[in-house]
């Protein structure tokens, strides 16, 4: 009997299975005591956080300081890579750090930012990326509307693309950085994965696949191996190509999984960007200046007369003050019938470090064309 009475305890699932939740019970409870208490803790502390932030607010209007100060938070990022300990990782707790940062800030007040519409961009995503999600979002239908509501003051600032990891320079964002008075104050890259997508999920009776011209360029090879008779046409976003596709059956659109959610539609193919590796860049840009946060870059814009050695000349002063140059990119000059360049440079170290003002200081003698696009904390990664 005992026998069979064992053998009917083991081989009886349900009770089985009741029997070690009743056991996993008793060993979790302590332990989730414990988490509860320590999240009471968190709790009290974060709202003691956020009343400290509402007394810097106050001094701030006091005597009219900005919200946001980009040195500021990215020196909280980075000292906690550089003190955790484990076992969170580092990037998972700067996430949290910086949407606790967000309601703070938020509790002084509501930041806003402009972005390339309309909502699912990469944009908005890297507005989110780097603001954190307690903020305003104001979407623009293109660049040059981002610039003019960040000028205005429409928005307090702005987040435009700057840079593709396959396809290069965003050309449009270089023409309006030289020609506004706002100034870089961070960035933020972004891994970029294309997703095409339909209403069906399918691309049966499809006819044209839409999306910017970036993201077309960056699946070019994917869409002529896959789907090379296919019409591609460029629009103003890739939120606005899923837009599209949303309203017309007969159309594809390149996106982010996001988009395809918000906008009702269904993963075709995803991670179709040629390069697996593929970032793009973003850089905010707004009115205020950015102070030191000891891991800075400084961003220019050149250009120098058309003559032998004028560039190596006008160079010569980073190796003389040993700064580092981490871009170097040309661009043809629109203004003038010959074939002159515009120069983009970034370098490591900001405007007011002392080597890095001597610099462009002779940097500034010695090019027809000067200006500091901003001096910003280096993208936390």
């Amino acid at each position: 009997m005992p026998c069979r009475t064992r053998d009917f305890f083991f081989d009886d699932a349900p009770f089985n299975r009741f029997f070690w939740l009743q056991i996993m019970e008793k060993e979790l409870k302590p332990l989730r005591d414990q988490i509860d208490a320590i999240d009471a803790q968190l709790l009290d502390l974060l709202n003691q956080r956020g009343k400290l932030a509402q007394d810097v607010g106050k001094v701030k209007i006091d005597k009219d300081l900005p919200v946001f100060r980009p040195e500021r938070e990215a020196q909280i990022l980075r000292g906690l890579a550089e003190n955790n300990k484990g076992p969170l990782a580092t990037e998972s707790l700067q996430t949290i750090f910086r949407e606790v940062m967000s309601a703070c800030r938020a509790l002084e007040k509501r930041v806003s930012v402009a972005y390339l519409g309309p909502p699912g961009t990469y944009s908005e995503q890297a507005a989110y990326a780097y603001f954190g999600k307690t903020i305003d979002l104001v979407p623009c239908a293109t660049l040059d509307e981002v610039f003019r509501s960040a000028e205005a003051g429409t928005a307090d600032f702005g987040i435009v693309p700057i840079e593709n990891s396959s396809e290069g320079a965003i050309s449009r964002t270089l023409d309006l950085l030289m020609q506004t008075p706002l100034t870089i104050n961070g960035e933020k890259a972004l891994p970029i994965n294309h997703c095409l997508m339909t209403k069906t999920g399918t691309m049966e009776g499809i006819h044209t696949v839409c999306a910017h011209s970036q993201a077309l360029a960056q699946c070019q090879t994917w869409l002529n191996q896959n789907y090379p008779r296919v019409l591609r046409h460029a629009v103003s976003s890739n939120g606005e190509a899923a837009l599209i596709a949303s309203k017309d059956a007969e159309t594809a659109a390149i996106a982010s999984e996001l988009a395809g959610e918000r906008y009702g539609l269904q993963v075709v193919s995803a991670h179709i960007q040629d390069d697996p590796q593929n970032r793009t860049r973003f850089v905010v840009i707004g009115h205020q200046k950015t102070y030191p946060s000891f891991m800075d870059q400084t961003s220019l814009a050149l250009s120098v007369q058309n003559r032998p050695g004028a560039v190596y000349r006008l160079l010569e002063p980073l190796e003389k003050y040993g700064v580092s140059m981490t871009r170097f990119e040309s661009r043809p000059a629109r203004t003038t019938d010959s074939w002159e360049y515009y120069f983009f440079v970034d370098l490591i170290g900001h405007a007011k470090d002392e080597k890095m003002a001597a610099a462009l200081k002779e940097l500034r003698d010695r090019a027809a064309y000067f200006k500091i696009l901003g001096s910003y904390p280096m993208a936390i990664e």
